[in-house]
């Protein structure tokens, strides 16, 4: 390729001074205090919000596992709601050692290479449309059930549900929060309403229709290894009940000191109690054949219980619980777009925010757009994204335990509020892997569509990340034919896309050094020009006295500069306390994201 050398050559770095200004120091303030007001959910609004997803999977996994649990289901259920024991220590100690949003992704951008942090992006991203997609056409179907003389099919009720609550999401996170909070105490007043008529209908019956279900479940199953099985299919589709539990680190940051581990008890319990519950009261009150029919099981329940006006009561509450779970993957999707913009993953446009409310329209529109995409390609077919869900939902899960012992390796000098065992983090590893393998024996078809959505997005992810090495391949197809340099329309196009290179790579980034270790600046060095797209790179040493800087840094500075020649490499001493607020204060002065200010690197 014919790139002159002013292009490959970054230029030489220079050694300034700095001193922040009262306008800076002010700036600085104002970002600090507005990071601190995110802070605005406590443990029930922040639970209310990814418990609507999680508690109202009860909708739709009931048949599911009745359909390979059989008889046994209960068992299944039971198992895997308690396998979320392993997952919350882990959580808790990722979210205390990295109390940012974006879930995997943000833990794997400081533990690991930021090529492993963008395929955690992709699945998080394909986690959250397929939350969104789930719930809008599950909702949709529920209504489509219970009324027969609906005037539009069910893929159109999805699309409109999903409308409606991509606008209602740009109410702003603490109203979205409220909204949240009311729906799932609806939720829960109907579902203890119905747990006690259930209960007192069970009471009268007797166990007639229990030992019904036993029998034929028994005589399904002709020895203990295909009970085994059963019981074991069973818990890998009743995890798919479970999804929402990933959705609670992606808004971290929104979440008031100290209510996290509360947040993700609020979530678990009750998920344990309804999922086992109401397994065993479907069996115990409906027929077998009617549950495994993929009936609106909770309505025909509630019918059988307490007759019309409680199964009215129940799919109304189930179409607005799952609508609460299109404004979690909403929430979700749009705290990791602002991320990856802030990371100039993707551009910087998803960070616009509506004036009043702060919502971030643009990633709120372009992600309802993708998921509408994404339901488009699927053929509006519920099925498919379902079965392809539970295999991105178990892949999300897998990255919690695989980024704490990253975490562990690499950054193990991060403070934490605890520690978690090694024994938990590879238990945790082991079952994914199993879990995965058991939804793929149970439909093999659902692999191929997991991989065809998941590669898609990588490779829109990869294309996004490495923007100047595409133009450079855009450049040498321009270079190859010298007639294009010769027409009106084209001639122009070699020296626009040599501007637009040199436009994106003279984009800066910073490093904060507290030492002249040349060792640990060369590595640093080494993490952004494998992972960032730059050619200026500013080191930065925060000092209070003359005498503070240390002695070794200018020159180690120079000779860094000379040995990676396509990187201009600046020193900047300030001369200010090293603390969040003068941190903020220089990103200010400096124009540069504090996210692209480094202090250290895996």
């Amino acid at each position: 390729i014919n790139l002159s050398n002013s292009f490959e050559f970054a230029g030489w770095g220079s050694v300034t001074s700095l001193k922040l200004t009262e306008e800076d120091r002010d700036a600085g303030k104002a970002q600090i205090e507005c990071v601190k007001k995110r802070r605005v959910l406590g443990q029930f609004t922040a639970s209310a919000l990814a418990g609507n997803d999680i508690l109202g999977g009860i909708f739709y996994v009931i048949p599911a596992v009745v359909g390979v649990g059989g008889i046994y289901s209960p068992i299944s259920q039971f198992i895997a709601t308690l396998i979320l024991f392993l997952w919350r220590p882990i959580m808790e100690e990722l979210a205390s050692a990295l109390p940012m949003s974006g879930g995997p992704y943000t833990y794997l951008l400081n533990v690991s290479s930021k090529c492993f942090a963008l395929i955690a992006a992709s699945l998080l991203l394909l986690d959250f449309a397929s939350t969104v997609i789930v719930s809008a056409a599950t909702a949709a179907a529920y209504l489509a059930g219970e009324v027969s003389n609906l005037p539009f099919p069910s893929w159109v009720g999805a699309v409109i549900i999903l409308v409606l609550f991509t606008m209602l999401s740009l109410s702003g996170v603490r109203e979205t929060a409220r909204i949240a909070l009311v729906v799932l105490i609806l939720h829960l007043i109907t579902m203890a309403i119905l747990i006690i008529a259930s209960s007192i209908h069970w009471a009268n019956i007797g166990t007639y229709q229990l030992k019904v279900n036993w029998d034929l479940g028994r005589s399904e199953t002709s020895s203990t290894s295909s009970v085994a099985k059963q019981i074991f299919y069973g818990v890998c589709l009743g995890m798919l009940g479970l999804t929402g539990f990933e959705c609670a680190p992606s808004y971290t940051s929104c979440i008031k000191p100290g209510k996290y581990p509360l947040v993700l008890r609020n979530l678990h319990l009750p998920a344990i109690f309804l999922n086992t519950v109401f397994m065993i009261l479907v069996l115990a009150i409906i027929p077998m054949d009617v549950v495994k029919g993929g009936a609106n099981v909770l309505s025909v329940l509630a019918q059988l219980s307490a007759g019309r006006w409680l199964r009215i009561w129940v799919v109304i509450d189930a179409v607005i619980v799952l609508c609460g779970g299109v404004l979690t993957g909403i929430l979700s999707a749009c705290e990791l777009l602002e991320q990856l913009a802030s990371h100039r993953v993707i551009p910087q446009v998803f960070l616009r925010q509506l004036p009043v409310t702060r919502s971030p329209y643009i990633a709120v529109a372009c992600f309802a757009g993708f998921s509408g995409i994404l339901y488009a390609s699927a053929g509006a077919s519920l099925n498919i994204i379902s079965e392809m869900f539970s295999l991105v939902w178990l892949t999300v899960m897998a990255l919690f335990p695989i980024s704490l012992i990253l975490l562990k390796f690499n950054r193990g000098r991060l403070l934490r509020d605890s520690e978690t065992k090694l024994m938990v983090i590879l238990g945790a590893l082991l079952i994914v892997p199993a879990v995965f393998a058991g939804n793929v024996a149970i439909n093999p078809q659902m692999a191929g569509y997991f991989l065809a959505y998941f590669i898609a997005i990588v490779v829109l992810f990869s294309a996004t990340q490495n923007k100047i090495h595409l133009l450079r391949w855009v450049y040498w197809l321009y270079d190859q034919y010298p007639i294009l340099h010769d027409w009106k329309v084209t001639h122009a196009w070699g020296s626009k896309l040599m501007t637009l290179m040199t436009r994106l790579r003279r984009r800066p980034l910073c490093i904060l050094a507290k030492t002249d270790e040349i060792n640990q600046l060369f590595h640093m060095i080494l993490y952004v020009q494998k992972n960032e797209e730059t050619s200026h790179l500013k080191i930065i040493h925060f000092y209070e006295e003359e005498d503070g800087v240390p002695s070794e840094l200018e020159a180690n500075s120079k000779i860094l500069d000379e040995a990676f020649p396509e990187i201009t490499i600046d020193l900047i001493l300030v001369q200010n306390d090293f603390n969040p607020k003068n941190v903020a204060a220089l990103a200010h002065h400096l124009n540069i994201p504090p996210s692209l200010m480094f202090m250290n690197c895996p």
